[in-house]
């Protein structure tokens, strides 16, 4: 690295290159100002991308040893295999703690791009039921914004990424800018006829970061089906090859690779932050990066924990941590709550070859709604994702050749489940472990969450309502599922730097900005005030051009 990267001062320093931290640089660039983005793994290329490799071809027909022991917890995420294990963390150098019965399994990467990567691409606004849930139903706080604030930013990310998806004109699901929708099939047409002849209840298909057509230089998908090993055509929304390029390609933004930051500098004089300082992930060489503002941006738990890394005599307790809220209300969503089924009047044969469609259904939010009003057992609320298809029977009864007709006969599949809104609760937190350090010598977090009462609760309607979905729409064999994983399963961390109005209460103000530390900001999910049940990544996406605007315009006022 040229010598001079570090010796110069850039207006922003962006932490972290994923869906926000490529949104930052890209917004802040564009307009003109030197940004520095920080990203603490290498870069990928898409000769690595493996979408179209078939299984045979991989050494260990992905049960390599090495993936079981170097990534342990990493295994626990769907999207983590033998094609791209090398994208996740290594567990042993990057370890955590967590209490003996609060279990939480964090699930990460460190390339350029991270998540954006594997995710899952699910695409939804939130609605004023959200931002204003105490309002509705007394707990918690409230979003220090209303949903008309966040429109305008929601309709910029969506008509940059591209989401395919159908208008529902549903109040809990506002609509967005769409490309066409993906197909249902022909089961999920029946479910969602019968869901809202029965129930009055919306099945609408997957609102999805995914191509339907070409879009901004991107192809439109071709439907080989397993995104979370990359995609040589862009089709499905990754920041490296959008955000990050066009950030780049502006001349104006210097993107530092392997660069795992440590803490945030501070001219403590003048309380401002300075830079940032970080270890060299292959050297193991500390250095330092100076800005005249700081954005992390490097997922809710590895920000909060380089503003607890951060600490000074005057924040003791982690930076611009006056309030005490800092690394508290974690949340994530509880899911596993739902039911399957068959349909078995529908004689559809499965196939093993594509078109595989990235995408399935989701049902829009029912519960405690203003239409429907508060439900006796628990508040808030859960939306479902699933899908109904012909598959192979792998679990055919008999053997030889009546079994091998069996599998190919196939059944025809439906399945609902639920993803519910985590409780923000003082008690689910991060905090440093004095005694646990990673490879680099950085202090590592504690984490310390547990799903309670009101997540249970709306795990077990989510089974009851799913299974009389199901029933209605005629499907046999139902099988019911009221139980949820452990916490981080959903991969939707959200809530440990919250925002909001009154700096004792709160970490970050209405644009993301620190209360204690003006040229500080959290544009990640740790700005979470209240999870919803929807995925979090769009929202987190808009907050953060929202807030770089908002700091765009302060540099213009000199006011940074």
């Amino acid at each position: 690295m040229p010598q001079d990267v570090l010796q110069q001062t850039y207006d922003v320093i962006v932490v972290g290159s994923g869906a926000t931290g490529g949104w930052a640089a890209k917004r802040l660039a564009e307009s003109g100002l030197k940004v520095a983005l920080l990203e603490a793994g290498r870069a990928v290329s898409p000769r690595e991308f493996t979408e179209h490799m078939p299984a045979y071809k991989l050494k260990y027909r992905d049960h390599s040893p090495e993936i079981k022991r170097t990534r342990p917890i990493q295994t626990q995420c769907y999207a983590c295999m033998e094609y791209n294990y090398e994208w996740f963390v290594n567990d042993l150098e990057n370890p955590y703690s967590t209490p003996a019965d609060r279990p939480f399994s964090w699930q990460r990467l460190r390339v350029v791009g991270g998540r954006s990567l594997v995710w899952g691409r699910q695409s939804y606004r939130l609605s004023d039921t959200d931002f204003k849930a105490k309002t509705f139903d007394g707990y918690g706080d409230d979003w220090p914004f209303s949903y008309q604030d966040l429109a305008p930013y929601y309709d910029i990310v969506e008509r940059y990424v591209g989401i395919s998806g159908a208008p529902e004109q549903n109040d809990m699901l506002p609509d967005g800018q769409f490309l066409p929708p993906m197909q249902m099939t022909c089961g999920e047409v029946r479910l969602r006829d019968r869901a809202q002849a029965k129930f009055g209840r919306t099945l609408t298909v997957g609102r999805v970061a995914v191509l339907t057509q070409d879009h901004n230089g991107r192809a439109a998908c071709h439907f080989c089906g397993p995104c979370e090993r990359g995609c040589s055509t862009f089709s499905y929304f990754s920041s490296p090859f959008t955000t990050v390029k066009d950030a780049v390609k502006s001349g104006n933004c210097t993107l530092i690779t392997n660069a795992v930051v440590a803490h945030v500098n501070m001219d403590n004089g003048a309380n401002k932050a300075s830079g940032v300082t970080y270890v060299d992930r292959v050297t193991k060489e500390t250095k330092q990066v100076r800005g005249k503002a700081v954005i992390l941006c490097a997922q809710a738990l590895e920000s909060t924990r380089i503003l607890l890394n951060s600490s000074t005599s005057e924040y003791p307790n982690g930076l611009a941590n006056s309030s005490g809220a800092l690394g508290r209300y974690l949340m994530d969503h509880p899911a596993g709550g739902g039911a399957s089924g068959t349909f078995d009047d529908l004689s559809t044969l499965p196939s093993a070859n594509p078109p595989n469609r990235p995408n399935g259904i989701y049902m829009i939010r029912f519960r405690n709604t203003p239409k429907t009003g508060k439900h006796p057992d628990f508040i808030r609320g859960y939306g479902f994702q699933g899908g109904s298809s012909p598959e192979f029977d792998m679990d055919a009864p008999g053997i030889g050749a009546g079994y091998k007709k069996a599998v190919k006969r196939g059944i025809y599949q439906v399945s609902l489940g639920a993803f519910g809104e985590s409780l923000a609760n003082w008690d689910n937190f991060c905090e440093i472990d004095k005694n646990l350090k990673d490879a680099w010598g950085i202090p590592a977090l504690r984490i310390s969450m547990a799903h309670g009462k009101n997540e249970a609760a709306l795990m077990r309607d989510a089974g009851v309502t799913a299974a009389e979905m199901l029933e209605a729409a005629g499907a046999k064999n139902i099988q019911v599922q009221t139980g949820f994983g452990i916490p981080g399963m959903s991969i939707h961390e959200v809530g440990t730097a919250r925002m909001g109005d009154d700096p004792k209460k709160f970490v970050l103000n209405a644009y993301n900005q620190a209360h204690d530390v003006k040229n500080l900001f959290v544009t990640d999910g740790s700005c979470y005030v209240s999870s919803a049940c929807q995925n979090p990544t769009l929202t987190m996406m808009a907050i953060t051009v929202r807030a770089c605007d908002h700091l765009i315009g302060r540099f213009k006022r000199n006011e940074v």
